[in-house]
């Protein structure tokens, strides 16, 4: 098989070029060939199209071998090039040799010519493979490979050079990081494939706000950073809400519409730092505060330091507290409102430290959702509500219990085989545990949800739909769902004496549950007119403060043989 050669040849002569290219020839090459005898024809000829060897006489009126391998190497240009000349002395033909030229042939002996194309154009395909690896290292630990972003090694690099030129200049520079809020939600109910989709998006639209000088860089999971060289905080700030305005249009994965928000943590040099680790820290710091406070953007200040290092430092101890016994179950009783007798308790998690005392559930559930502790975390609370739950059954006490579940639970493809052998390992019936979820939950994925759902339901668990009416669940979806019972969020109810509006929403929920054959359960009631209004509009069951507070299980125990709404009111 012919194989197309081109050939850039230096030579002034027109009989040695065609005795060359009649060689190609005759060594199964068809040559594509330019000749020319100067430095700026060859310059021009390097310029207009790719070569794949270059021969060149040694000596020319106006130019010479040396000088075409110079022009050769000062282009940047790694080809074969081979010196075909007449006799000249050996010493001339080792210094070419050491200058760069692959090779040396003497144009009266031309029957070396195609063995040393052969041999250095595969050395050349060698070399180009090398270096392609040798960049794709580079590359790899340079950027980041699903947004081509720089990633945390080279904005580390390019934070320091800012550092040294705001050092020089006088001159501040800021530093950004944002992370995505609920992004590992994404990542469990639809799967990382579509999470890595929307993180190139994000990527994008990150290059396109910056300026050319500025370093967009993806440091890992769902963590942005944006480097602004010479840039004050207001600046920052104004960088800032330009990124929330290019986030606000929705983002199509595909064909999901997604709707993403962010949280941005800003430190300023020299202000909050005087080095690429105290600014990162410290804009992490930043970062977390936005996202704690639903602000979006927040400005350093080392009055967020404590809380930082605190969350860092419950989250680590959280995961001995599972195992050291520092957790415990409070359980606060469902009330049906026709017979004023409990149905159920639900159980709620409580965390006691032993150095910060009593930790609230706001400090830890959402950070072990974040982290993943969530599930082991889930796991304990079931044993634990379970077990509970065989003791008082061994009493004569039949009280189900409802454990609340997180959508990394929802969405554990394991979860009803490890319920099932929580419920065999206690000797509890199926009937005697609910599952508490919510709707933002569900509609995630609602087709991943309904799965793993309808596994449960038909293990004979009752299913719980928490918070209802603060979620986005549709009324056709919502009949597929196997839901027993709809929980009608306490924003509603709390004020629904004295608001027309919130009476409405409980008084069309409750229809609407009814309609659909569900138990309707409000939560939050806090005064005897709710509870009185509840039961005029044909609620089923009511949960809050009114009638009983979250107790630990004794002091249920004591409290269901003594309250009005307990066992001696049945």
């Amino acid at each position: 098989m012919i194989q197309l050669l081109r050939v850039l040849i230096v030579e002034d002569s027109k009989d040695d070029a065609a005795l060359l290219v009649r060689e190609l020839e005759r060594g199964g090459y068809k040559p594509e060939f330019k000749q020319v005898d100067t430095a700026a024809s060859m310059s021009d000829a390097l310029d207009q199209q790719t070569w794949d060897v270059v021969l060149a006489d040694y000596s020319l009126p106006q130019f010479d071998g040396p000088s075409a391998l110079a022009l050769l190497q000062g282009k940047g240009f790694d080809l074969p090039f081979i010196i075909v000349s007449g006799s000249v002395g050996e010493d001339i033909a080792v210094a070419v040799m050491r200058a760069g030229a692959h090779d040396y042939i003497m144009k009266n002996n031309l029957s070396r010519l195609i063995p040393a194309v052969e041999r250095e154009l595969k050395e050349a395909a060698e070399r180009r493979e090398h270096r392609k690896a040798e960049e794709t290292i580079r590359y790899l630990a340079y950027y980041d490979g699903l947004t081509n972003l720089p990633n945390r090694s080279l904005l580390q690099d390019r934070l320091q050079q800012a550092i040294l030129t705001a050092q020089r200049d006088n001159k501040p520079l800021a530093l950004l990081l944002m992370d995505l809020d609920h992004f590992k939600e994404i990542n469990d109910t639809l799967g990382h494939h579509c999470g890595d989709l929307l993180l190139q998006q994000v990527g994008l639209r990150l290059r396109h706000v910056l300026r050319e000088s500025d370093t967009a860089a993806r440091l890992g999971g769902d963590e942005f950073a944006m480097l602004l060289p010479l840039a004050a905080s207001e600046h920052a700030m104004l960088v800032a809400q330009k990124v929330f305005k290019a986030m606000e249009a929705p983002f199509i994965v595909e064909g999901l519409t997604m709707n993403v928000e962010a949280s941005i943590g800003i430190t300023i040099y020299p202000d909050h730092g005087a080095n690429p680790e105290g600014l990162m820290q410290r804009a992490d710091v930043a970062m977390y505060e936005a996202k704690q406070k639903g602000s979006g953007c927040v400005i350093y200040d080392s009055a967020h330091d404590r809380h930082s290092h605190r969350r860092l430092t419950l989250m680590g101890e959280l995961r001995h507290a599972i195992d050291d016994g520092q957790l415990f179950l409070h359980y606060q009783p469902k009330i049906s409102l026709q017979t004023g007798r409990v149905i159920g308790v639900e159980a709620l998690v409580r965390w006691l430290h032993p150095q910060h005392g009593m930790i609230p559930p706001v400090q830890f559930i959402a950070p072990a959702e974040q982290t993943g502790l969530i599930k082991p975390l889930t796991l304990w609370v079931l044993n634990t509500a379970l077990g509970q739950c065989r003791t008082w059954r061994r009493t004569g006490l039949e009280l189900p219990v409802s454990v609340n579940l997180s959508a990394r639970n929802l969405h554990d493809p394991q979860l009803p085989d490890q319920v099932a052998g929580l419920l065999q390992s206690n000797g509890v019936p199926p009937a005697g545990l609910a599952l508490e979820i919510t709707e933002s939950i569900i509609m995630a994925d609602p087709a991943h949800a309904l799965e793993t759902l309808l596994r449960l339901s038909k293990m004979g668990i009752q299913i719980s739909l928490d918070d209802f009416g603060t979620g986005y669940s549709s009324l056709g979806y919502l009949k597929k769902l196997p839901v027993h019972e709809i929980k009608i969020d306490k924003s509603f109810v709390t004020d629904m004496v004295r608001d027309e509006s919130d009476e409405m929403i409980v008084r069309s929920t409750i229809d609407l549950g009814h309609n659909l054959g569900r138990r309707v359960v409000a939560e939050g009631v806090e005064q005897q007119a709710t509870w009185e209004r509840l039961t005029a509009l044909g609620c089923d069951a009511a949960q809050g403060y009114y009638m009983g507070r979250p107790i630990p299980a004794a002091e249920l125990t004591r409290w269901l043989g003594e309250s009005p709404y307990g066992l001696k009111s049945v």
